[in-house]
């Protein structure tokens, strides 16, 4: 009979993330995973089966959380234009509160690119989600006369999360929080009526 797993899976799963999110993926050694979980190396290879499930465990995870947080943002109350100055404003903070740590996904695509495997499934499936939302959002600014109209929501959405990526960046080179602000602001200007 099997011994039952004596650790908790979904913690395990969050400690990794950050072990990735803090060196990237390839210099995560299973050593740093290890320390990083409390498990031995046979405990993460019998759970996991390697470090690039692991990984992409670890980036869903991520991701999810991300989204969550972003979607109670988007969909929260005020205009539209309020919810993405919100957005804009949880971003620099958040980035400044991490250490500049930028985002798992954007240090990801910078390291591996956008790999045809579930790593890259999860990129692209958190870039859908994302351009969904945003999208919704700036239809929803149209309608509540916050954003200008006559653009593209879709189009909106790609700037939008650019922006927010182009943020992400600017936190990791070492960007002072007034020029951050700057960049949200000049973008809201090109968004807002």
């Amino acid at each position: 009979m099997a011994r039952p797993r004596e650790f908790d899976e979904s913690a395990a799963v969050d400690s990794a993330m950050h072990a990735f999110w803090e060196h990237g993926y390839e210099a995560t050694s299973t050593q740093d995973l290890c320390e990083a979980t409390g498990l031995g190396r046979s405990s993460v290879y019998n759970t996991f089966t390697s470090k690039k499930a692991l990984f992409e465990r670890s980036l869903t995870h991520y991701t999810d959380s991300q989204l969550t947080a972003r979607q109670a943002l988007l969909e929260g109350p005020g205009t539209a234009a309020e919810r993405l100055t919100a957005l804009f404003t949880t971003t620099i903070d958040a980035e400044l509160e991490r250490n500049r740590r930028g985002c798992l996904v954007v240090n990801t695509l910078a390291e591996l690119g956008m790999p045809d495997d579930g790593i890259g499934a999860a990129l692209r499936s958190d870039t859908e989600r994302n351009l969904a939302m945003l999208g919704q959002c700036a239809r929803e600014g149209v309608l509540d006369g916050s954003l200008r109209p006559g653009r593209d929501p879709a189009d909106v959405a790609q700037f939008v999360l650019n922006t927010v990526t182009g943020l992400k960046v600017m936190s990791r080179r070492g960007t002072s929080r007034e020029a951050m602000y700057a960049v949200a602001d000049l973008a809201l200007s090109a968004l807002v009526a």
